[in-house]
């Protein structure tokens, strides 16, 4: 019956995270699926390795459907002995996105009960959490990874305070399981912002335990979670290891190049630049949008109402009214500092009121370290705007120019003032035998909130109410246009603040009559929970509501064949498309063909390169030389109809050629300014630095025969097969994506050495006669990290058997043998 009572709270908390989750998310119980404009474009990514696996039933781990080739392992690609993986399906079990909401509440109850917090403020904190309106946009738009990482950032942080309370057992598993997790859930930016929250936190617990001389209980503690550590990773191994492997071959990677498209001499060797990594950093003023949602127009699709000053303005215009309200359901009020955003970064401006409750009444000093985590996040996520600290980050923080959207660190923030308000609540409750303090702090905390919104309204005539783009609305529309658009950011504005103003008078009245005993713990509770909950909810509505569901089929087939695209894929040959208005940014293409364009955060790096300086360099013509090599055998372009049109070019190289001559030069700038003018059909271009051969390169100096063959006679993403036809040795060029780890080469079933030609192209000799040549992609990465997850996975096993088995049995006998020893 004990066990019953234990757990039965936990058990109801449960049912209700199940039932919010579904209640919110409503429409997958009608069968529709949420439609994510990301996710939709990852289904264009991955057909072809999906397509594979269902024929197959085996993993390709290569893709030629984008990019002109990549490896799937950010496409989803499935790995051997992922038991990590297994245990989150089993915690996913909800239909998508209710899954991932679930997974938010139920990590972020887990941290609560960590820190000593009733089930019931738990549940509440947890909803508030969950709801938060950046994690809630972020499932709305396909986010999935990032919402996936994030929903499991709370459990790692519970583990860690539980292992620095010398709950080593407990809190090492709780780590191990949480960490193992959070790095399977593959969005390494996320982790990364956390391990920078986790490093406050740990320095703050080191920081205690050499205060109190307790040396050897923090050499413990540090082993406990190097060990949790160590088989977490472990346990990801293979997709860790591809991942690195990849990184190198992608846009995350530093640049060969030396010089810019346009010729100028490159000042940053890296890939992303720093005005990319710093392109969406969140304005200073703009972070008070964290307590009133629109003051800065809230999305740049915002429905601004039939009472609008834009709406009048189209009816003034003569507009029918039915065309004016559909236009002002997507107007561009956001007019902060970042290109593009869907939704305000709300926190809430209850859980805001109640996190500065927290920082007066709660006595426990782990308070500071969630605000110093909040304010740390909130200062680098301002980017350009804190150059500073944020250049400083770039130049010196290892791997934090890895990553782009420095304003997405403020999911720290997220996670930290909700749970500096569920201290706040807590504390303020359990104070109730001293009115007098709690009192003091509420008035302390009302004077403060009442204040910043006093301030935002004196505030208002500083700010200007223009957007970035204002300028081309000005010429398209006119400036009663801008005019009325600024009114209504101006509207937006006044809205917010008095709807934020209201939220915190309610809620101090609330908190003041419970301590005036006017009214009781558990209604004021309630009803603070409600106000904090409703809060966010009704917010979220306006950016993500049944009307983003759609029927399964919709999801399944994102893009809607053309009859462009089918008039190509009536040609059966092997060969790419490149479709013109994708700027190599979409994957509409990579569905139904093998593109040399895609959409992935991590592009090759090569062929993006190829891109910005052969193809769409602005100060030269397109080279179609390049497009040649590419095997481009198709470009979609669009006329002044808006219909795509597939133009078919006579000049592609095929699948592979003999070339004459080989051009040899000392580095990457040399290929890429050979580029320009080169015959690829009769050179190739070889920077003898790049790739060690097993030959000298004097041997490449030679002419060539190139009266040979080679045709394609078998095609799968993961092998294919040629047979060539040459009387004399020749220099063969294929036109697929080099990539030197996992790209094997055989010559009549005898492993043959192949090198990159071309900047990205595939290079090698082929002697005279009639042979079969085969590339077949066999990764060593995935068969060296499978073995290292494998033993890592029977670790984790062990440890949990063995940490179960010492806290059930050894620890109970140690606790009765000395019961014995004390009569």
């Amino acid at each position: 019956m004990k066990i019953v009572n234990k757990f039965y709270p936990h058990a109801l908390v449960l049912m209700g995270f199940i039932l919010v989750s579904l209640i919110y998310f409503y429409p997958v119980l009608q069968g529709k699926q949420i439609f994510q404009s990301d996710i939709a474009q990852y289904t264009g990514m991955a057909k072809e390795q999906n397509d594979f696996r269902a024929a197959e039933h085996t993993e390709p781990y290569w893709t030629n459907s984008a990019f002109g080739g990549m490896p799937t392992y950010q496409l989803g690609a499935n790995y051997p002995y992922d038991f990590v993986g297994k245990i989150d399906d089993v915690l996913r079990f909800l239909p998508r996105p209710a899954d991932y909401l679930f997974l938010y509440f139920l990590g972020f109850y887990g941290l609560l009960l960590v820190l000593k917090t009733d089930p019931l403020k738990a549940f509440i904190g947890a909803i508030a959490f969950g709801f938060s309106t950046y994690l809630i946009i972020i499932l709305g738009v396909g986010h999935n990874a990032k919402a996936h990482a994030i929903a499991y950032m709370p459990l790692v942080i519970a583990g860690i305070i539980l292992v620095f309370q010398k709950k080593y057992i407990w809190g090492g598993l709780l780590t191990m399981f949480a960490v193992a997790l959070e790095v399977n859930a593959n969005h390494f930016q996320m982790t990364y912002y956390l391990l920078i929250f986790v490093l406050i936190l740990s320095g703050y617990f080191t920081f205690i335990f050499i205060k109190e001389k307790q040396f050897k209980e923090l050499g413990i503690a540090i082993g406990v979670l190097a060990v949790a550590g160590i088989f977490a990773i472990g346990a990801n191994a293979t997709n860790l290891m591809a991942t690195s492997e990849y990184a190198k071959f992608s846009t995350r990677s530093n640049s060969e190049l030396t010089f810019n498209p346009d010729g100028s001499k490159k000042t940053n060797e890296n890939a992303l630049s720093r005005e990319y990594i710093t392109e969406y950093s969140y304005g200073i003023a703009e972070s008070f949008n964290l307590i009133a949602p629109r003051l800065f127009g809230g999305s740049n699709h915002e429905n601004v109402g039939t009472d609008s000053r834009m709406y009048s303005f189209m009816i003034e215009q003569g507009v029918p009214s039915v065309q004016a309200q559909d236009f002002v359901s997507g107007m561009p009020t956001y007019w902060g500092d970042q290109p593009i955003v869907a939704a305000p970064a709300y926190i809430g401006v209850v859980v805001f009121f109640l996190g500065v409750l927290a920082l007066f009444i709660d006595d426990r000093k782990i308070k500071y370290v969630f605000l110093g985590g909040a304010l740390f996040s909130l200062v680098l996520s301002w980017g350009k705007n804190f150059s500073v600290l944020t250049d400083f980050f770039i130049d010196y923080v290892p791997m934090y120019d890895k990553f782009r959207a420095v304003s997405s660190i403020q999911v720290i923030l997220e996670l930290c003032f909700p749970v500096l308000a569920v201290m706040g609540l807590q504390s303020f409750f359990k104070a109730k035998e001293e009115p007098k303090l709690q009192q003091k702090a509420l008035m302390q905390t009302g004077v403060f909130g009442l204040g910043v919104i006093l301030i935002l309204v004196v505030a208002k005539s500083f700010f200007h109410f223009t957007g970035s783009s204002d300028s081309y609305y000005l010429e398209s529309y006119g400036p009663g246009f801008v005019d009325a658009l600024k009114e209504d950011r101006m509207t937006l504005y006044w809205a917010d603040l008095l709807r934020s103003g209201f939220f915190i008078v309610v809620t101090f009245t609330i908190l003041w009559l419970f301590v005036k005993n006017k009214m009781a713990q558990n209604t004021a509770l309630i009803i603070v929970g409600l106000l904090m909950i409703f809060d966010l909810f009704f917010v979220d509505k306006k950016y993500v509501s049944a009307k983003d569901f759609v029927s399964p089929a919709e999801i399944a087939a994102p893009f809607q064949e053309t009859p462009s695209d089918a008039e190509i894929l009536k040609d059966t040959t092997h060969y790419r498309v490149f479709e013109m208005d994708g700027n190599m940014s979409s994957a509409r293409a990579s569905y139904f063909h093998h593109s040399l364009g895609g959409y992935h955060a991590a592009k090759p790096r090569r062929i993006q390169q190829l891109f910005d300086y052969q193809i769409a360099n602005k100060d030269k013509k397109m080279n179609l030389e390049v497009l040649n090599m590419l095997n481009v055998k198709y470009v979609i372009q669009t006329d002044k109809e808006g219909k795509a049109i597939p133009t078919i070019n006579p000049d592609t190289n095929g699948n592979a050629w003999f070339v004459s001559t080989a051009k040899l030069v000392n580095k990457a700038d040399d290929v890429m300014k050979a580029l320009d003018y080169v015959d690829t059909k009769k050179v190739a271009v070889f920077n003898v630095h790049e790739y060690e051969v097993k030959f000298k390169s004097a041997r490449l100096k030679k002419q060539w025969d190139t009266t040979g063959t080679i045709n394609v006679v078998k095609y799968k993403p993961n092998y294919i097969k040629y047979e060539s036809d040459n009387q004399k040795d020749g220099l063969a060029v294929f036109s697929e994506i080099y990539y030197k780890n996992g790209w094997n080469a055989y010559i009549d079933g005898k492993l043959t050495d192949h090198f990159p030609v071309d900047y990205v192209l595939r290079g090698m000799e082929i002697p005279g006669g009639k042979h079969t040549i085969e590339f077949k992609f066999e990764p060593q990465v995935i068969k060296t990290g499978s073995t290292i997850t494998l033993v890592s996975s029977i670790g984790m096993l062990l440890l949990l058997i063995g940490g179960v088995y010492f806290e059930k049995f050894f620890r109970k006998d140690s606790q009765r043998n000395h019961g014995d020893t004390q009569k």
